[in-house]
């Protein structure tokens, strides 16, 4: 029997904002942790979030390139989970009503085009960092990207093949670093994928059972993992 594979991605983008998502901390890459932190960011009692305007300008320009329809109203939700790089224990994202919907983008593969449907672009806070010392036995907790705005952007399951999936994240990567929203350097995590993978049968229209591969910043490792499965 002939199977196919069916991918569909999301996207966390860094966005080129000089201050944090709901406070002014700096979004400087590389200082010394825990030095770009505030009760805010933190998640003190009583820290009162304000909105980042520059990152709701730049999440609309997104949108607009990415053919999406700019929600007039959108919202904030509390996504809850415990874990030691989430200081509040939830992440304000959005679910709802996403300030982007509804969009597609258009690319090429071995001489023919295709569009791939854009489901959301939200955005999001993002977490801090967890670092594991394996000769001194601890984990520490870095907190200077907690509150980072970033732009997350999901995609339909519409591509069949790892270079489907590739060719439409440099797609992604270009237009968004072309718009100045996000400098897309994958190293220091300012562009990290999510690709959704399943298999079925050729010509089944039922999806088959989803498997999702975190924060991966290499477009190697996506082909050589999406042609293994």
């Amino acid at each position: 029997m002939m199977y196919e594979v069916v991918i569909g991605v999301e996207v966390h983008a860094q966005l080129r904002t000089k201050s944090k998502m709901f406070c002014g901390c700096s979004t400087a890459f590389g200082r010394s942790p825990n030095s770009q932190t505030c009760p805010v960011c933190l998640g003190l009692p009583g820290s009162l979030p304000v909105i980042n305007k520059a990152a709701v300008e730049m999440a609309v320009r997104a949108g607009l390139a990415l053919n999406c329809t700019i929600g007039a109203e959108n919202r904030f939700a509390r996504k809850n989970y415990f874990y030691p790089d989430l200081p509040k224990g939830y992440q304000i994202s959005q679910y709802e009503a996403p300030i982007c919907e509804h969009g597609w983008m258009e690319i090429a593969v071995g001489g023919t085009t295709k569009r791939v449907r854009i489901r959301r672009a939200h955005l999001e806070e993002d977490a801090g960092k967890n670092l594991h010392g394996a000769s001194s036995g601890r984990s520490l907790v870095d907190l200077n990207r907690a509150g980072t705005p970033l732009l997350e952007i999901v995609t339909e399951p519409d591509m069949r093949s790892a270079d489907e999936a590739v060719a439409y994240l440099k797609n992604l990567r270009d237009i968004l670093m072309y718009l100045e929203v996000c400098d897309g350097n994958m190293e220091e995590g300012s562009f990290r994928c999510e690709p959704n993978l399943s298999l079925r049968p050729a010509g089944q229209q039922e999806l088959g059972v989803k498997v999702e591969l975190k924060n991966i910043n290499s477009f190697k490792f996506l082909v050589n993992y999406s042609s293994r499965s």
